[in-house]
């Protein structure tokens, strides 16, 4: 089952659902459950909330575990949660949480399975410079489409978002996009490609450590980058188009040795 935002013209998780797409793409690439055993602590931010389906896989891989887990979704609105806990039976994914999400609804916070989840309602980006949650292990990040709210991929906003994890962090998206990508590298991320979902043949994993990555971009990469018509960074009101000589320098420096043309 697919979901559309007709406000945004969006369709979520096409091909393969809503779960399949959460499990693969953000729980399994984050490794949650591996990682929450080694630490036996676990804070995850689940960035774009929605309808919960990134939330209720993390609720069905860590209920019940004995490490400490703290789940904290972030979104303007509660209206797709709200439509979702009244269309349960149609949606299905959520019938076994459907108490928990509506307590969330009414009051922020529920333990679910364990699992304390919490709700923070706002603009994300602004609360980055004050964030209402501890720092995150793993980062499910998302949002609507660049095309759709530009600023939650800015150069600008992935900076202060990198500056603030203290914590071994993994950012996953459901985006391929070179110019996301660069973006991210610029920003302080270690950038690698991630697994196949749905209609994409691939999807992307950053994180604060090259070590986290299972697939990091090599130099290989830094070529396609360089004949890309659309490797800009995306900053604030930048126009999309190649990626200028400073930027590649810039993105280049992250290999060393790498021998590209700088």
């Amino acid at each position: 089952m697919s979901l559309r935002s007709l406000l945004h013209g969006e369709t979520f998780h096409p091909v393969v659902g809503p779960m399949a797409e959460a499990r693969e793409l953000h729980v399994g690439q984050s490794r949650l459950v591996e990682r929450a055993r080694e630490t036996g602590r676990l804070v995850v931010w689940d960035v774009g909330l929605g309808a919960a389906a990134n939330a209720v896989a993390v609720l069905e891989s860590l209920a019940g575990t004995e490490c400490r887990v703290e789940l904290h979704s972030f979104d303007h609105s509660l209206a797709p949660l709200e439509f979702a806990v009244q269309n349960a039976d149609a949606l299905g994914y959520l019938v076994p949480w459907r108490d928990s999400a509506a307590e969330l609804v009414a009051g922020g916070r529920v333990v679910a399975g364990g699992v304390e989840w919490f709700f923070h309602p706002g603009d994300f980006r602004a609360q980055v410079a004050s964030p209402p949650a501890p720092a995150p292990h793993a980062i499910l990040y998302d949002p609507y489409s660049p095309a759709a709210n530009p600023g939650m991929w800015s150069l600008e906003h992935f900076t202060r978002l990198r500056a603030v994890l203290s914590e071994p962090c993994t950012l996953t998206s459901y985006s391929r996009s070179t110019a996301v990508r660069v973006t991210l590298a610029l920003a302080g991320f270690h950038v690698g490609q991630g697994t196949a979902t749905g209609e994409k043949d691939q999807t992307t994993v950053a994180a604060t450590d090259r070590k986290l990555l299972a697939a990091p971009l090599g130099v290989e990469w830094l070529g396609r980058v360089r004949r890309s018509t659309r490797a800009t960074p995306l900053r604030d009101n930048a126009q999309p188009g190649p990626i200028s000589d400073a930027d590649f320098t810039a993105l280049a420096a992250q290999f060393p040795g790498s021998g590209v043309a700088q």
